[in-house]
């Protein structure tokens, strides 16, 4: 077995969401389920099938997030798991009804910092072992910080 650490790309001033899933439908209940909740979303999803031809199937709204997406699994190449590219929204508009489609497994990240997927591949294939999702922390914070994070929460409208 070897494993890889592959850094998949991230839209501008975008996010991506990486999860696991079992069935060749996953690009169209995910499709739906981000049209049916925050349609003025821009987005782009592809999904490894593991069997049968293992196709990249691809979906979206927009070509350049639907081919950065494809790109990520392509690098990526683990069967049954898909990415979704996605700019003018957050993850967290859309994730519990990404979470809701019946053949969605698990997420493994949902966001805009730096990643890497961490990949143990044998000669069956490739499959994710988890991400490394942004920077280390470098303390815990202080008040003041607490106070930073409620004002920001409350300035672009998550908390009031």
């Amino acid at each position: 077995m070897e494993l890889k650490a592959i850094r998949v790309e991230i839209p501008e001033n975008g996010n991506i969401i990486i999860g696991q899933s079992h069935f060749i439908k996953t690009v169209e209940d995910v499709y739906e389920a981000i049209v049916n909740t925050v349609p003025q979303m821009k987005f782009g999803i592809a999904f490894n099938e593991a069997s049968g031809p293992c196709l990249t199937r691809v979906e979206g709204n927009d070509a350049g997030l639907k081919a950065l997406a494809a790109r990520n699994a392509t690098a990526v190449a683990a069967g049954h798991t898909f990415y979704v590219a996605m700019t003018d929204g957050y993850p967290i508009n859309i994730l519990k009804r990404i979470q809701d489609a019946p053949e969605v497994c698990g997420i493994f990240c949902a966001t805009a910092n730096p990643v890497e997927v961490i990949v143990a591949e044998t000669e069956q294939g490739r499959g994710i072992l988890g991400v490394v999702d942004g920077s280390s922390p470098k303390g815990v914070e202080s008040d003041e910080d607490a106070k930073k994070r409620v004002g920001f929460l409350r300035m672009i409208g998550y908390k009031r």
